[in-house]
């Protein structure tokens, strides 16, 4: 299946990696939608999104709407007859006069076996909530992760939970080879839309950075799903050394005999160290 026109939406770098698959599998997009480039860092340095550096590596035309109701972002998608857009965690709802404008409607790669975690941050969650997930390739309707099924596939995880980086190089995979498949599959018309059975539907809140405090009375298994979950939010605790506190990120941590072990840990303006070599130094109260 050749020269199909593909509009893409997605924005950080989980869409980046899925983008690598779709030109691995010949369906390169001619148009990647991004949200605008926003400050980050400590500096604030204006940043651009990572599908935006990869649309830009690939020769790629970009847009950035602030508002996908905008006339003028309408009258632009609409100068083209395309065939499918394809969304990956883009970040915005995406209203249903986009969805309508291709052929073949849009779909969107979700990782998570919906229609559990419904929401942005499904990988996540899933490691704190839950004890199994997958990857869904589904029809967009205008509700939130609402429409049919067209693929779904539970992942086969030996150990849970796993590191969320571990788990999002799994979606990446799996959701790569699934969305490759269903492509030409649903344009040529082989495949069934499901609809989801909404009854069993879950949903789930953005995560705050602030979520990633440890608190050693809770449950030791709870602060380890913590740990392997939030890891690009640094997970964290306090303790206090010469009457001043401080901020100690856990780096790595395991779970043995019902008990929570971290091994690896950043103390605030030190190099990353082993936890008990940490105990070591003089006046830790953790």
């Amino acid at each position: 299946m050749v020269n199909l026109k593909i509009a893409f939406f997605g924005t950080p770098e989980f869409s980046a990696r899925i983008l690598d698959k779709m030109k691995e599998g010949g369906f390169s997009p001619s148009l990647i939608i991004a949200t605008p480039d926003k400050p980050k860092g400590r500096n604030l340095v204006v940043t651009p999104p990572s599908t935006k550096i990869w649309a830009e590596q690939n020769n790629i035309d970009v847009l950035q709407p602030t508002k996908l109701k905008a006339p003028e972002f309408l009258d632009e998608l609409k100068k083209t007859d395309w065939d499918l857009f394809v969304v990956a965690s883009y970040g915005k709802i995406i209203p249903q006069a986009v969805l309508d404008i291709p052929k073949y409607g849009t779909i969107n790669i979700h990782p998570s076996l919906l229609p559990r975690l419904r929401g942005a941050s499904p990988m996540q969650s899933a490691i704190l909530k839950e004890n199994e997930t997958g990857m869904t390739i589904m029809l967009m309707d205008a509700d939130m992760d609402h429409g049919p099924i067209l693929k779904q596939e539970k992942l086969d995880i030996k150990k849970w939970p796993p590191k969320i980086n571990e788990l999002e190089d799994m979606m990446v995979e799996v959701g790569g080879r699934l969305l490759n498949e269903v492509i030409p599959l649903w344009i040529s018309g082989k495949i069934k839309p499901k609809e989801q059975d909404h009854n069993k539907a879950t949903y789930i809140d953005k995560i705050n950075k602030e979520e990633a405090l440890i608190n050693f009375d809770d449950d030791p298994f709870w602060n380890y799903r913590k740990i392997q979950a939030l890891q690009n939010y640094k997970p964290y605790f306090f303790t206090e050394r010469n009457d001043k506190k401080i901020r100690i990120i856990i780096k790595e941590a395991k779970f043995e005999d019902g008990e929570l072990i971290i091994m690896k840990v950043l103390p605030e303006g030190k190099k990353e160290m082993d936890y008990q070599d940490f105990l070591r130094g003089s006046n830790n109260k953790v």
